[in-house]
């Protein structure tokens, strides 16, 4: 089997679960370079790895590069992308800098595989919440087409990064022991028991978060359809890792509950794991360190002619972002 030069950029919260994932799904690598804004030793499950200092140069040979980012942060891809792509790399970016950039391709492998079509040597990861909460809903659009969505996410604080964790360790920690809270660093508000309606940032007029318009925008690119009805509602819940998406749906044509659970357990990543009254239903402490997206709880909405609900599980940093990167080179491998 050939194979390639990889190299890592950013060694966070996502960047290191790609080096495990590259080496868990035996990804075909001969070498593994991990760039960073500094040079230093960085340690991963017991093996040390140098840490280089990312410049244009550093790409000269690297067949892969997975860019990292971090969610609502601009990303290294801006400085060095393109520098990347010139020197004969394909970058793929879990960033959001060029997602809806004309000249990339918004990749879900079991969505839109056929967007990788005379790319540019440059591909863009969707968000997270974007990616979990599509998994479920594109089968359902293909077979009868959606018309309207309306999406909640529970989103855990992995997705912005380990301080986020560490932060929501230490809180819950010292509500424990009965110490007074730490000082906050990564959220303006308590994140231990709380919930925090702002995920992103708010820039315009709109009422909307970052957060919520990416989902829309992201949605309408992968799904081809600009005018597709989106609204989202993005909350920040006291969980370490895994986002959870309620979603309901207005469908052009009628699908029964059970209809939806038939559809879905033949999906390409998705699992099905619905008995409610069996206690059983997408978490995500069950979804944490799985492949595929969960979604249970497949209910009419009655609210709307042909309307289905459903609740969906996934891991943010696996599936919504690490994983979906390496699988999109597994796939251009594979073609």
């Amino acid at each position: 089997m050939k194979k390639y030069k990889v190299a890592v950029v950013g060694v966070g919260a996502v960047g290191t679960e790609m080096v495990r994932l590259l080496i868990k799904r035996k990804f075909p690598f001969d070498s593994l370079t991990i760039l960073a804004r500094t040079e230093r030793e960085e340690v991963i499950d017991g093996i040390s790895y140098l840490v280089k200092k990312t410049t244009p140069e550093a790409f000269g040979g690297i067949n892969f590069a997975f860019f990292a980012g971090t969610e609502g942060e601009k990303g290294a891809s801006q400085l060095f992308g393109w520098e990347a792509v010139k020197r004969g790399c394909i970058v793929i970016d879990n960033g959001d800098d060029f997602r809806m950039d004309s000249r990339v391709p918004l990749v879900i492998p079991e969505i839109n595989l056929g967007a990788l079509k005379n790319h540019k040597g440059f591909i863009a990861n969707p968000n997270c919440s974007t990616i979990i909460a599509l998994i479920p809903l594109a089968p359902l659009h293909k077979l009868v087409g959606i018309k309207r969505i309306v999406a909640s996410t529970y989103q855990a604080v992995s997705g912005t990064g380990a301080p986020a964790v560490k932060e929501l360790e230490m809180q819950a920690r010292a509500w424990a022991n009965g110490c007074s809270m730490p000082p906050r660093t990564v959220y303006l508000h308590q994140i231990a028991f709380n919930v925090i309606p702002c995920v992103g940032s708010f820039r315009d007029d709109s009422g909307e978060s970052t957060e919520e318009q990416k989902m829309r925008n992201e949605a309408r690119k992968i799904f081809g359809n600009s005018a597709l009805r989106i609204s989202t509602t993005c909350v920040r819940v006291p969980v370490f890792n895994g986002h959870s998406v309620a979603i309901n749906v207005e469908l052009k044509e009628l699908i029964t509950p059970d209809e939806a659970r038939m559809i879905l357990r033949s999906a390409p990543g998705v699992k099905v794991v619905d008995d409610p009254r069996g206690n059983i239903y997408p978490m995500p402490i069950n979804a944490s360190g799985e492949y595929d997206v969960l979604v249970g709880r497949i209910r009419n909405d009655p609210s709307v002619e042909n309307g289905l609900a459903l609740w969906c599980s996934g891991d943010n940093i696996w599936k919504g972002a690490a994983q979906n990167a390496i699988q999109i080179a597994e796939c251009l491998l594979n073609k």
